[in-house]
């Protein structure tokens, strides 16, 4: 039992509550004065209710006595819980020793880390434990200052802040009385370096602008961002959609609500559907309860709908009623459910070719192509190409823990000359993957092992498959279905290429471009 006493300062009042209590053949236990509160706190074992009601009219009756009351904790008992439990929940490992190096306390992180328990850890010396800095020694020196060293423990590394403990003696002098290290494991410390990173890389200041085509991006990203309406964003794989429309919503007033991502190319209908709108209970066999869907999840916020284009023509109907109205049913359920969420889309298909042929719907189109930006390819913007280099070089080294290194001048015409078919993303991977092997400070074209490719005849695949007729063929056709929009009519191709009417009739009609299928 623990009794909070508030009192007056004055010199013997203390003994007047002792008194009280051997009277009553009650042991003491403990007792504390809080000179900045005026508050006593005295602790004895749990005494019967009839005891306890003659003890404490007895004890406010003392001349200085203000007010006594039952407490849970004494404050020493609060200090060593709230610092137990501060130990117990920090996802660093913590580790005390005293000033010959042994240990006092860890706490579970620590011994989790080091995959032992306190008793083992308690037998060792922290130098057989810890290796890469001797803490005898160090805590041995004249003058022991604070440390960040990297130091092993069974086969891993961690970064360690050795911090040492002084306290102050009756003369008011410090004395060293051991350490505190803090122990981060290199994942533990990637993840802090991420988040800390996160809000950068997610902001529009850090998309590589330099070239005239990117500049325009931003400029109308940012002006997008501040409005409701849906954003198209068009472009080839690796260009860096997904980046924009994070950018766009960190821009925007819901930068504090979700920001939810759904790829309609990686998952069949059914489950495109129940991932976007949610189910009800019962609506799936074994679905006990129901589940909230994306655009749920997302309300006041923005949700990202990768390759738009891949949507079965049942969700587009869905989909469509849903951005006229805001408004939708789960599946398998019948009550209407309304969200607030912004919606950005991307695609690298051909939408008004999708329409013109059936493949896509017509209204749901226009809904979405309010407010469009079609990213250029990498090699169509290629002030781009250096300066993302670097920037990607600089991030994987500062991951790396290594000092940055340059491309040399054949590997800077290099990387400016290949038409990077995958992009930015292509782009990022091959860099990732050169600094990461690297050894010496300099980067070479060797160093990003990209597949062949020769100004002249352009990019070789490795996979390259088929014959050279089908090659041909497939080569023949692309370049028609870019002519055909401002020749669309196999007498005007004909005289563009050079070739008779009949010929190339023959050769659209094999390939299967006409109107219906070509955007003109």
């Amino acid at each position: 039992m623990r009794l909070e006493i508030f009192c007056e300062d004055r010199i013997g009042i203390a003994l007047d509550v002792l008194n009280i209590l051997v009277k009553h053949e009650i042991d003491l236990k403990g007792i504390e004065v809080d000179p900045l509160t005026n508050k006593m706190f005295v602790s004895f074992p749990q005494i019967e209710f009839e005891k306890f009601q003659i003890i404490m009219p007895e004890i406010r009756k003392i001349e200085g006595v203000k007010d006594v009351k039952t407490t849970s904790f004494m404050p020493s008992e609060r200090e060593h819980n709230e610092l137990a439990a501060l130990l117990t929940t920090l996802p660093d490992g913590i580790i005390s020793i005293d000033v010959k190096g042994n240990v006092l306390i860890a706490n579970n992180s620590a011994l989790n880390e080091l995959n032992t328990n306190l008793d083992s850890l308690q037998e060792e010396n922290i130098n057989h434990t810890l290796k890469g800095f001797n803490f005898v020694k160090w805590l041995e020196q004249d003058e022991v200052l604070a440390q960040t060293n990297r130091l092993q423990a069974n086969n891993e590394n961690y970064i360690a802040d050795i911090l040492p403990i002084y306290i102050n003696d009756d003369e008011d002098s410090k004395i060293l009385a051991g350490a505190v290290i803090t122990l981060k494991s290199e994942s533990r410390l990637g993840q802090q370096v991420t988040v800390f990173r996160r809000h950068e890389q997610e902001s529009f200041n850090n998309i590589v602008a330099v070239s005239t085509q990117m500049r325009r991006i931003v400029r109308e990203a940012k002006k997008m961002s501040l409005l409701d309406a849906p954003v198209l964003l068009m472009g080839e794989t690796g260009t860096g959609k997904e980046i924009v429309a994070r950018a766009c919503h960190n821009a925007s007033e819901r930068k504090d609500a979700p920001f939810l991502t759904l790829s309609c190319a990686s998952l069949p209908d059914n489950v495109a559907e129940s991932e976007l709108f949610g189910y009800g209970m019962g609506a799936y066999e074994n679905a006990v309860q129901g589940k909230r869907g994306i655009l749920e999840q997302a309300d006041g916020g923005t949700v990202f709908l990768d390759e738009v284009g891949e949507m079965s023509s049942e969700l587009q109907t869905k989909f469509l009623r849903f951005l006229q109205d805001g408004s939708f049913r789960r599946v398998g359920e019948e009550n209407e459910v309304n969200v607030n969420v912004r919606v950005i889309c991307t695609t690298q298909k051909d939408l008004p070719g999708m329409v013109q042929e059936g493949a896509f719907r017509e209204d749901l189109f226009y809904r979405l192509n309010v407010l469009t930006i079609e990213i250029a390819p990498l090699r169509e913007r290629k002030q781009d190409i250096l300066p993302l280099c670097q920037a990607f070089i600089q991030k994987y080294s500062r991951q790396l823990g290594r000092s940055t290194p340059s491309l040399d001048e054949a590997c800077q015409q290099f990387v400016q000359q290949y038409p990077w078919p995958g992009n930015v993303r292509q782009l990022e991977n091959a860099l990732y993957r050169a600094v990461t092997l690297l050894e010496g400070d300099y980067l070479t074209k060797e160093h990003l092992q990209l597949p062949s490719y020769n100004s002249n005849f352009g990019y070789l695949d490795q996979d390259f498959d088929g014959t050279l007729e089908e090659a041909v063929k497939r080569f023949e056709a692309t370049v028609l279905r870019k002519l055909y929009p401002a020749y669309p009519s196999s007498r005007q191709l004909a005289k563009k290429l050079g070739l008779s009417h009949t010929a190339v009739a023959n050769k659209l009609r094999d390939y299967g471009i006409n109107r219906k299928t070509v955007k003109v």
